[in-house]
Parts: structure tokens; sequence; C-alpha cells
């Protein structure tokens, strides 16, 4: 039986992510930081497919509790084919209408986090079949977007990493695919950001089963790039095109407009 590790499972993109797996035949194992959320999830992936599911809090941020949840797997003898890295975050706001620490917990999730779980689950991948990565990015990774620089970057960082390191382990059996998805309708807070963008944020959002399974489709046949979506991957043909300056200052227009009367720290993402 093959296993796959889901960061952020609690999470609307992680718990549609499981399911996908599940539906698949993969047990499961479940990380994020809502205890409650998690054992209630587990129990019903358990009622709803038969496979082993096992579910453990951990922070990505925290080295030790990245080691008990390794150790842990090592003790049961459950060995990894795929990982889903879906663990991140993003506040609302500029870079000054954030308090310093919600700016780095932007780069301690997104970028420190995906890190350690991803550098563990490569030593505890099956050495014997192909090991297969999500990393969740966002469109937004194509784009320097003010009002969203350090989630763009952080994001950014994640493309850059995945494209080399993929090629890097390509002769290990082991495939990396990045996610760039547009808008993803995963807690209250994203939605209303989809919302107050109108029809461009309607326009880029995309469905959560449906990406979970083309996401699953691609990363299993060794893709390495995913941008869900036309109207997204139109976006970002023109991105490629646009001086990056121009660029910048088209974006900070259309963001200066879209968070309007919302308010700055609130939690958009994770």
């Amino acid at each position: 039986m093959k296993t796959a590790l889901i960061t952020g499972a609690s999470g609307g993109l992680g718990r549609v992510f499981a399911i996908e797996a599940a539906q698949r035949g993969y047990d499961l194992v479940l990380t994020d930081m809502d205890a409650a959320s998690l054992e209630t999830f587990r129990q019903g992936l358990k009622r709803q497919f038969d496979i082993r599911v096992t579910a453990e809090v951990c922070d990505v941020t925290s080295a030790d509790d990245v080691a008990r949840l390794f150790e842990v797997l090592h003790g049961k003898g459950i060995r990894l084919n795929m990982l889903y890295n879906v663990a991140g975050v993003d506040f609302e706001g500029g870079f000054l209408d954030m308090d310093c620490e919600q700016v780095l917990d932007i780069v301690r999730v997104n970028i420190e986090g995906t890190m350690r779980v991803l550098h563990a689950a490569l030593h505890q991948r099956d050495a014997g079949s192909r090991f297969t990565v999500v990393m969740v990015s966002s469109l937004a990774s194509l784009y320097p977007i003010p009002l969203k620089a350090t989630y763009a970057a952080s994001k950014r960082f994640l493309l850059d990493f995945a494209t080399s390191l993929s090629q890097e382990l390509s002769g290990l059996n082991v495939s990396i695919l990045t996610l760039c998805p547009g808008g993803l309708p995963t807690t209250p807070g994203a939605l209303q950001g989809i919302n107050a963008q109108g029809f461009w944020g309607r326009a880029t959002t995309n469905s959560l089963t449906v990406v979970a399974r083309r996401t699953t489709d691609r990363a299993l046949k060794g893709r390495h790039l995913y941008i869900p979506g036309v109207v997204n991957r139109l976006f970002s043909l023109c991105g490629a095109l646009i001086p990056r300056e121009l660029l910048a200052r088209l974006l900070f227009l259309r963001w200066s407009q879209a968070r309007q009367g919302r308010p700055a720290g609130e939690k958009l993402v994770g």
C-alpha cells in the first residue's frame, strides 16, 4: 500500500488533496496544528475509505515537531510515496500594515516549514518506488506584487527551488510538481479577497476538487508545473512579456482597489 503525507491537512486545499489521495487508494498521514479538526477529519476518512489514516499535530516551522512526526512514522514502519506540501500562510495588508512577526510568519511557514518537511520526507521515502512531491506555490509567484510582496516572494522561492531540485533529484526517482493556482476558496478570508477583486477575482478562481484531481494526475505523470485555468495561464504568459517594473505598477493599482475596506493583519491562508 502506498502512503501520502499531507501538510495543512485541515485546510480547504489540504482536505481535498487528502480525499483525492484516499480515493486513489493511498494510506494517509495528515498533519496540521488544529488537533480537533485533524482528528474529526481522520475519523471521517476512516469511515469513508478502507485505508490507514495517521494524524499528527505538527507545527511545520518547529524542528522538534517535525522530528517528532517522522519519529512516529519511523516507529510505525511507514515509508512515504507522495508528499503534498500544502501548509502556507498569508495576511492581509502591505509590508508596513502587518506587524513584523506576521511578515516573518509568512517566511517561516511558506519557506522554512516547507523545507523542513520536504527534507525529512525525502529521507523517509520508499526507496523502492517513485516518490512524488506536490509543492503548493501560487499564481502570485509569477509576478512582483505590491501589497502582497512577502507572500508572492515566498511562493516564488518555492517555484524556483522546486524547478531546481526536481532536476537535482531526477536520478533518484523523485518527481516534483509545482502547483501555481489563482484564487482558491479555502477560508472565509480567501473568499472575501476573491470577491473584493470583482470579475477578475472570480475569473482566476479555481474549483478545489478539480485542482486536486488534475494536480495529482499531472504529478503522477511526472509533470513539473501546473497552472490551473485558461485565464491564469494567459495571465502567466502576459506576465512574462510585460516589464516587471510596469507589471508591479499595474498590480499595485489592482491590489490597492481590491483591499479597500479590508482590515490589515487578517489571516488569508493556512
